[in-house]
């Protein structure tokens, strides 16, 4: 492998919250990382070694969403007590609460300008407030469940929403409507967030999957089954280029859109993985989890040298990190290791005629290790004049393809089989045991 290019790598871990951690962030300037947890509170980690950590007492419930405003000036919380915090991240921990919500606030965000918020509540509605002058705007009221999550566009001229009620919504900021419904039929989605060209939006679900939706043309564009549980949290590096998802099988997976395959399987918590978190230069990222553990990941892949480890590296990894000292509260990871792995999972070919055939050579020879609709963006398929591919070669691709979908959906039989047999091994041996 080329030698400036590394796996991810454990760099840190925090342990203060008496809770499992729900949230997480880091300051645009690198110098401190927020957390919100079911212990109510929210604490802000400094970054720099040997600094004290902040904990900030105020909700009087779960804290379920902390973001810090782009200047990071400010921290704002979101929390089962109906309450949005703006919180100034000093000694000091003063704070402004603001009321409009009847429900649990399950999700706050700033606008890339940081003059508005956008919250998400199980009251059903989206709200906007103005950061200035700390008032509540106006609602979207479409929803008919609980709404888990809303993001702001990064032009912030549209605002994405998830719900219990199975949809995810697609609003104008300007003209207060609805633009667009996608509906979700395999289960809820717990999180949402816009692409960073603002072109698509992505969703972890509650079936395990991720998926990834084009809003101009309102179409599906990949659909991940990397996880064996459920999806709660996910982020895009900020070239646009990769997405990190957490899930309740413990593992953080980090997804190269544009090869529309798994990169990288992360162990470091004990049990669910709730939120992660790439830094605002995407060289780093972090995570937390049920554990109650902080953890700062270092990304160390370079986007430049990008193509030179896809040469070397047909399969994805599976990093494990082995804590210790995890009574420190930053000590440095000692030792990580790494392990080659190959995931039986799914892989869904689209229809994309003789504009993807990279794609599909790229798919074919790796299809026990992704599952990906079309890659990111869809400009990059369009075919340039000239290059016209014979009808008899698209046939033969187009064969290929049918070959390739049917092997695939036999080895999810067989996956399926097998983990019917290992459960029904599993009985056998517990009901000896009890006899």
């Amino acid at each position: 492998m080329h030698s400036g290019l590394e796996d991810p790598t454990l760099e840190r871990h925090f342990k203060g919250h008496r809770d499992t951690v729900t949230s997480i962030d880091f300051n645009a300037n690198m110098k401190q990382l927020a957390t919100g947890s079911m212990d109510s509170c929210v604490m802000i980690w400094n970054l720099k070694p040997q600094m004290r950590a902040y904990r900030f007492v105020g909700h009087k419930d779960a804290v379920l969403s902390v973001q810090f405003s782009p200047s990071g000036h400010l921290v704002a919380s979101a929390s089962r007590d109906k309450t949005v915090r703006l919180w100034v991240p000093s000694v000091k921990g003063e704070s402004t609460v603001l009321k409009a919500h009847t429900g649990t606030i399950r999700s706050v965000q700033f606008s890339s300008d940081g003059q508005s918020l956008v919250t998400a509540s199980d009251d059903k509605t989206i709200k906007v407030w103005t950061v200035h002058r700390q008032k509540f705007l106006f609602s979207l009221s479409q929803h008919i469940n609980w709404v888990r999550c809303a993001k702001f566009s990064p032009d912030g001229r549209l605002i994405v929403s998830a719900s219990d009620d199975k949809t995810i919504k697609i609003w104008d900021k300007a003209t207060r409507e609805c633009i667009h419904s996608f509906y979700e039929h395999g289960g809820f989605v717990n999180y949402v967030d816009f692409h960073p060209n603002g072109t698509c939006i992505a969703a972890a679900g509650t079936d395990n999957t991720v998926k990834l939706w084009d809003i101009r043309m309102n179409k599906l564009l990949q659909h991940y089954r990397v996880h064996s549980a459920v999806v709660n949290c996910l982020s895009f590096h900020p070239n646009g280029n990769y997405l990190i998802t957490a899930s309740n099988d413990s593992t953080l997976k980090i997804l190269d859109l544009l090869e529309g395959k798994l990169l990288y399987t992360l162990h470091g918590h004990q049990g669910p993985a709730t939120c992660v978190v790439f830094s605002s230069a995407g060289d780093f990222f972090a995570s937390g989890g049920s554990d109650e553990q902080v953890m700062v990941w270092k990304t160390n892949f370079d986007a430049e040298d990008y193509g030179e480890m896809l040469k070397n590296q047909s399969r994805p990894m599976t990093v494990n990190c082995m804590l210790k000292n995890s009574d420190g509260p930053s000590r440095l990871l000692e030792n990580t290791s790494k392990s080659h792995v190959v995931e039986l999972l799914e892989t869904n070919f689209s229809d994309t005629g003789s504009t993807n055939l990279n794609q599909q050579k790229s798919h074919s020879s790796n299809i026990l290790a992704s599952d990906a609709k079309p890659v990111l963006p869809l400009d990059q398929f369009h075919l340039q004049e000239g290059n016209i591919i014979p009808s008899t070669l698209a046939n033969t691709l187009e064969h290929i393809v049918g070959q390739l979908d049917v092997l695939t959906q036999t080895v999810t039989i067989l996956e399926q089989r097998l983990t019917l047999t290992e459960d029904k091994l599993r009985e056998c041996l517990d009901n000896q045991q009890k006899s």
